[in-house]
């Protein structure tokens, strides 16, 4: 798929997800309070060192919130004092189990994490703000995970928890 097209199959889906036409079950307001009550271990895929970065301050704020967080992308090495994995299979393999794996990718590149998150064991795909992919969400809840999608952890746990 070009660019392009892999652009536009995402803005449909976020479309899709917006007008109440997706096809995939996405957890509602009290199944994501639910979840991130458990206080779930989260690895943060497409982790980044730069402070101007969402995912950046979303790794920061998490931490700060208390979550166990595991920083997952190949371009880093170490975040914030946290060692950073290339791969979320690499993540789980040298620390532990995760229960959450949040994405922070285009979403031509989730259908990839949300298998790799079905075969880490994972119990939540969750892509972020801005974020829906229709495959990523078929792949997780054909695996058995729950699917949040163009919501993000940091907001969504201070909308429940504040600050």
């Amino acid at each position: 798929m070009t660019d392009d097209r892999a652009a536009r199959r995402g803005l449909a889906d976020l479309l899709d997800l917006h007008e109440g036409r997706f096809p995939v079950p996405l957890l509602d307001d009290a199944g994501v309070r639910a979840l991130l009550a458990t206080r779930p271990r989260i690895a943060l895929v497409g982790a980044s060192s730069n402070p101007a970065r969402p995912s950046f301050g979303v790794l920061r704020d998490l931490r700060a919130f208390g979550y166990d967080v595991v920083a997952v992308s190949p371009a880093e090495t170490s975040i914030l004092g946290l060692p950073c994995y290339p791969t979320l299979a690499d993540a789980v393999a040298a620390t532990a189990p995760v229960q959450l794996v949040d994405v922070f990718r285009r979403p031509d590149a989730c259908a990839v994490h949300a298998r790799e998150a079905v075969a880490a064991g994972a119990t939540c795909l969750w892509l972020q703000l801005g974020i829906a992919s229709r495959e990523a969400g078929e792949i997780a809840r054909a695996g058995g995970l729950d699917v949040v999608m163009d919501r993000c952890t940091a907001i969504e746990h201070g909308r429940f928890f504040g600050r």
